[in-house]
């Protein structure tokens, strides 16, 4: 596995980065803090990743998935009280505190859309 900075995958995780911060802070509810984000969310780690990897990685997009749905099943079980971390906000934002079925829904509509991005460039490739 090839470790080397790639700025364009760099460049994208900061204006999702940026991107989220702003639905956070202005979307109180609806569609854009719901839903979008949570796409959003899953191609912002796959960009942080393979801001580093250069190596192709036809599976990321899965992982990356599983990774979600992992955080999500921690909302359910009240990870962030069972590891008593209740009282960090950055804990609670990073784990998350409530679980919806629809986030995972979002999450697999992330991914799918990475992979697709993904394997279009690879046929469209010369």
């Amino acid at each position: 596995m090839k470790i080397k900075l790639n700025i364009q995958y760099l460049g994208a995780f900061f204006v999702i980065f940026i991107i989220e911060v702003l639905i956070a802070v202005f979307a109180k509810d609806g569609f854009i803090r719901d839903l979008l984000g949570d796409v959003l969310v899953v191609v912002l780690i796959y960009c942080f990743v393979r801001s580093f990897i250069r190596n192709e990685m036809r599976l990321l997009p899965l992982y990356i998935f599983i990774f979600a749905v992992l955080v999500e099943v921690g909302q359910y079980f009240n990870l962030v009280e069972s590891l008593r971390l209740g009282g960090y906000l950055l804990a609670r934002i990073i784990l998350g505190t409530t679980f919806d079925i629809w986030d995972i829904v979002c999450y697999f509509v992330g991914c799918a859309g990475i992979w697709i991005f993904e394997m279009r460039g690879k046929v469209w490739r010369f």
